[in-house]
C-alpha cells in the first residue's frame, strides 16, 4: 500500500501482542466529543505511519469500541472512515483463506479462513448512525478490527497447522 496522509492528528505507539490490553473486550463509547474526534484522527495518523489497513482503539492502549480502516475490496474500490460502537451484524458468503497480518504482531503474516462478505453498523463521531459492508480485503478487515474490540487478536481463529505455526513463529520473536 502506499502511504497515505490524514490531515491532523498524532500517531501513538501501537500496543504490541502481549499487552493485555490487546485482551481486554473495549467499553462502549458513551461521550461524542471533541477528544473522540481527536483519537480517530490519532488513529488514522498512526495506521498510515504504520502502513495498516486498519487499526482499532485497543492497539494504542485506548479501551473504547472505536476503529478506522483505508482498505480496498475484491473490486479495487477504496474505502476510507472510522466506525464507533460498532457491530458485526453479518459475516457471510463463501470462506476464503488468505494471509493477514497485524500492526500488533509485526513483521509475521498467516494464512486466514475469514468470510468473503462483512457487514458492520455502528455510529459515527458525531453518533450518527453508519452502516458498513464490502466483499474481499475489506470484508476481512473489518472482521479483524471487530476482533480486536472484542479482546481478540487474528491468530485466535487460526486452527492446526496454521495455528501451529504461528505459535512456533511468536515464540521465536520473543526468543
Amino acid at each position: 500500500m502506499s502511504k497515505r496522509t490524514h490531515p491532523r492528528g498524532t500517531a501513538r505507539p501501537v500496543r504490541l501482542l502481549g499487552d493485555p490490553v490487546l485482551r481486554t473486550e473495549c467499553d462502549p463509547v458513551r461521550t461524542f466529543d471533541a477528544s473522540l474526534e481527536r483519537l480517530v484522527d490519532d488513529m488514522f495518523v498512526t495506521m498510515y505511519e504504520e502502513d495498516g489497513a486498519g487499526l482499532a482503539g485497543n492497539q494504542i492502549g485506548v479501551g473504547l469500541r472505536v476503529f478506522v480502516y483505508d482498505c480496498e475490496d475484491d473490486r479495487g474500490r477504496r474505502h476510507v472512515g472510522h466506525v464507533v460502537n460498532p457491530t458485526l451484524v453479518a459475516a457471510d458468503g463463501e470462506q476464503v483463506v488468505e494471509s493477514e497480518g497485524c500492526l500488533s504482531i509485526p513483521g509475521l503474516r498467516f494464512d486466514t479462513l475469514r468470510y468473503q462478505h462483512a457487514a458492520v453498523e455502528g455510529v459515527d463521531v458525531k453518533g450518527r448512525p453508519v452502516r458498513v459492508e464490502g466483499t474481499g480485503y475489506f470484508a476481512r478487515c473489518l472482521q479483524h478490527e471487530c476482533g480486536h474490540l472484542a479482546g481478540e487478536v487474528y491468530i485466535d481463529v487460526l486452527s492446526g497447522d496454521a495455528r501451529r505455526e504461528a505459535m512456533r513463529a511468536i515464540r521465536a520473536l520473543r526468543e
